[in-house]
């Protein structure tokens, strides 16, 4: 892991080692830190962050849903984003926004008061998204379901809730596959360990319905570009039989946009990328390249 760079920590820039908080802190002991990972691009332009506002609405969203109060209003919050990507180098890579209880507790109830927040950003360098999207990934069922919303608000990106994840991501990769899709708890294909899941069939691009799944803000605009480029969509509820009939599948997330499936339980799909799965690719592509003015609100520039 990165050991130098700058972080917005409380309010202030400090070097990556100095920005620490005690291990009896609330947030790590209870998993109450809520976050939001965000990319940064490059295009002729200079570099910009994809989507900025729509990941600070979230991250407030989230707040909203568990309680907590943010230390910083949004443009607060906005401005030090872009404040820390200016004071770290690289052409890409990624931001995290961390907020949490930095205070010493052994209470189930957090602390009164606002988060502390930290915001962290990670160049990445190499061409290891390119290779996965080129040769595609393996994938299979978890035998996790993801989490009930009954039981936490799916919505929140709080620390606590990716244990869901990370048994899943294990027990694929236990079994000698790369990721994991999860069913909710009815059984329908809900979504991956940290990403979103998209199945092609004939032509039309579906993914499971807002309700069991994160509000990803990648899935949100995959769907609407695909609808910008005349691709018919479905949002809804997926049967798992759906996996073995889909012409392609595909993985997004914020580090890797779209990411091909080649084999999916025992079964391998042909051409990958698929027609549909190379089309969005390219577009997004374009988007990022700054070549496609229709989508210039999404990127927040930087330099």
């Amino acid at each position: 892991m990165k050991k130098e760079g700058i972080v917005y920590h409380h309010g202030r820039f400090i070097t990556w080692d100095r920005a620490t908080v005690h291990v009896m802190s609330h947030s790590f002991g209870r998993g109450s830190a809520i976050f939001e990972v965000i990319g940064f691009h490059s295009s002729p332009a200079g570099r910009f962050v994809f989507r900025l506002d729509d990941h600070v609405r979230r991250l407030f969203r989230t707040a909203e849903l568990l309680g907590m109060r943010l230390p910083e209003g949004r443009k607060g919050i906005r401005d030090a984003v872009l404040e820390t990507v200016r004071r770290n180098p690289g052409r890409k890579g990624y931001i995290k926004i961390v907020a949490y209880y930095p205070q010493v507790s052994f209470e189930v109830l957090p602390p009164k008061g606002k988060l502390d927040l930290s915001i962290f950003v990670l160049p990445v360098r190499g061409n290891q998204e390119e290779m996965l999207q080129k040769r595609g990934i393996s994938a299979c069922v978890s035998k996790w379901n993801r989490l009930d919303p009954r039981t936490v608000p799916i919505e929140a990106k709080a620390a606590g809730q990716y244990l869901n994840g990370m048994l899943a991501r294990q027990d694929a990769q236990g079994r000698g596959y790369g990721y994991a899709i999860l069913l909710d708890t009815q059984g329908f294909v809900a979504e991956g360990s940290t990403e979103s899941v998209f199945i092609v069939r004939d032509g039309r691009l579906m993914t499971a319905c807002l309700g069991t799944v994160l509000d990803s803000i990648t899935r949100k605009s995959l769907l609407e570009l695909a609808e910008a480029e005349g691709i018919a969509t479905f949002e809804g509820r997926i049967p798992v039989s759906l996996l073995d009939e889909a012409d392609e599948i595909f993985f997004s997330s914020t580090p890797i946009k779209l990411l091909p499936v080649r084999r999916c339980g025992r079964r391998v799909l042909a051409g990958v990328p698929g027609t549909i799965t190379k089309r969005l690719m390219n577009c997004v592509e374009e988007i990022l390249q700054g070549r496609d003015r229709r989508f210039s609100s999404w990127m927040a520039a930087v330099d």
